[in-house]
C-alpha cells in the first residue's frame, strides 16, 4: 500500500450577517477552511483540515510512494517541515482518517479505545450584553448542554464579571461555567497589553466566588511562572495552550505545573500523533487534557476522536453560538453536522477513520 496523491483545496463561506467574535473586535464576513485529501493507491482517501498548509508545496515527494500507515515516520517529516517552512498538521489528521479506512477501524479505537464518546461544552463566541448572555445559557440548558464557556471581552473586567453574575443568577447550578479571559494571544492588529499577575488574581477571586469551573488564558501564553503562581493562589482551575504552537511549549506547560487544564488543538499543533504524547504526559501529571476545537467541524471531530480514545476528559469544546455561529457555518465542509445528543454527549461511531464525509457539492461552490 502506497500514498498515491495529496490534494489541498481552500474554501470560503460568506457569512451573513457577519460574525463579530469577542476575541476579535472586527466583523468577519467570511469563514475560510482548508481541506487536505490523502489518496492511497487502492482508492481510499483520508481527509483533514486546520491550518492553511503553508510551506507544504514542494514536499509532496516526502510522502508520495510511502506506506500511509507509517504515521510516526510521517509525523517526524511534518515536524521537520514545521521547523523549516510552516505548519502542515492537517495532513496528520488526514493520515489517521486514511489509516482507519484502510484498517476498517474508527480513529478513537486505533488510539486506544478508552471511550467512544466525550461530553461537550458549548463554546460561545459572540459579544453580548449580560441579559442576552443569560438567555443564551438558558437556551443551552434546554438543548442538553451540561457546561458552557463565555468570553470576557477585554474591556473593563468588572463589566464582564457583572455579566457573569447575571448568567449565574439565571442558570444557578444547572450549568457549569468556564470563562475565557482572552489574554494568552492577540489578533495581528490588537496591540493591547495582557493582564498582569495581580490583574489575573483579582479576577480569579471573582470567578471563585461565582463557581467558575476553569479560568482560561488569564495571562500571556509565555508567562508560565505567572500561571503557576496563579494556580497556587486560587481554587479555580487554570487552563491554557489553545494556540501554543510547538510541542516543546506544550511540554513546558505541563512539566512546569503552569496549568490544571491543557488545551492544544490537533488541527493546529502536532496533529493527532503529536498530541497523543501530550495527552499521555498530562494524564501522568494529573493535568486535564481537553483540546481547543475552534477551527471547523472536521477539526472538532478529529479532536473528539483524540480525546475519547485516550483520556477521561470532563468536557470537550464544542463551538456553538446560534444565530451568530450556527452549525451550518462551522460544519459547512461536512455532509452532515456533527452534534451532541440531548444530554450533551458527542457519540463516535464504529465507522472507519474519523467517520464523517465531506459535502463535495458545497466544497465545489466555495472553492477559492
Amino acid at each position: 500500500m502506497k500514498i498515491e496523491a495529496i490534494e489541498i483545496t481552500h474554501h470560503r463561506l460568506d457569512l451573513e450577517p457577519p460574525f463579530k467574535a469577542a476575541w476579535d473586535g472586527r466583523e468577519r464576513r467570511h469563514f475560510d477552511a482548508t481541506v487536505v485529501r490523502v489518496r492511497a493507491d487502492n482508492g481510499a482517501v483520508g481527509i483533514g483540515s486546520g491550518d492553511l498548509m503553508v510551506g507544504f508545496e514542494g514536499h509532496e515527494d516526502l510522502f508520495i510512494g510511502h506506506d500511509p500507515l507509517r504515521i510516526e515516520r510521517h509525523w517526524r517529516t511534518l515536524d521537520n517541515i514545521d521547523f523549516h517552512y510552516g505548519r502542515c498538521w492537517p495532513l496528520d489528521l488526514a493520515l489517521w482518517d486514511l489509516a482507519g479506512k484502510l484498517l476498517n477501524q474508527p480513529v478513537w479505537r486505533l488510539l486506544g479505545g478508552l471511550n467512544d464518546r466525550v461530553c461537550a461544552y458549548a463554546s460561545l463566541g459572540a459579544q453580548r450584553s449580560g441579559d442576552e448572555l443569560a438567555d443564551q445559557c438558558q437556551m443551552l440548558i434546554a438543548r442538553g448542554f451540561p457546561a458552557a464557556k463565555i468570553r470576557f471581552q477585554r474591556g473593563d473586567w468588572r463589566e464582564d464579571v457583572r455579566a457573569l453574575e447575571q448568567v449565574r443568577a439565571k442558570v444557578g447550578e444547572r450549568l457549569e461555567l468556564m470563562v475565557d479571559c482572552n489574554q494568552g494571544w492577540r489578533m495581528p492588529w490588537d496591540t493591547q497589553t495582557p493582564w498582569t499577575f495581580k490583574d489575573a488574581l483579582t479576577v480569579a477571586r471573582e470567578l471563585e466566588r461565582l463557581g467558575v469551573y476553569w479560568m482560561e488564558e488569564p495571562l500571556h501564553r509565555a508567562d508560565l511562572a505567572g500561571m503557576r503562581r496563579l494556580r497556587e493562589s486560587t481554587d479555580v482551575r487554570i487552563a491554557a495552550g489553545e494556540m501554543t504552537r510547538s510541542m516543546g511549549e506544550l511540554h513546558a506547560l505541563v512539566l512546569e505545573e503552569a496549568v490544571d487544564v491543557v488545551q492544544p488543538d490537533a488541527a493546529l499543533t502536532g496533529g493527532i500523533t503529536g498530541l497523543r504524547r501530550i495527552a499521555t504526559l498530562a494524564t501522568q501529571r494529573g493535568v486535564t487534557f481537553t483540546p481547543h476545537t475552534w477551527t471547523n467541524g472536521l477539526g472538532v471531530v478529529a479532536n473528539a476522536h483524540l480525546t475519547a480514545g485516550l483520556v477521561e476528559a470532563p468536557f470537550l469544546e464544542f463551538p456553538f453560538d446560534p444565530p451568530h455561529w450556527p452549525l451550518a457555518h462551522r460544519d459547512f465542509l461536512l455532509a452532515e453536522p456533527f452534534e451532541p445528543d440531548g444530554e450533551g454527549w458527542l457519540n463516535l461511531s464504529d465507522a472507519p477513520g474519523l467517520g464523517v464525509e465531506l459535502d463535495e457539492a458545497r466544497l465545489r461552490k466555495t472553492a477559492i
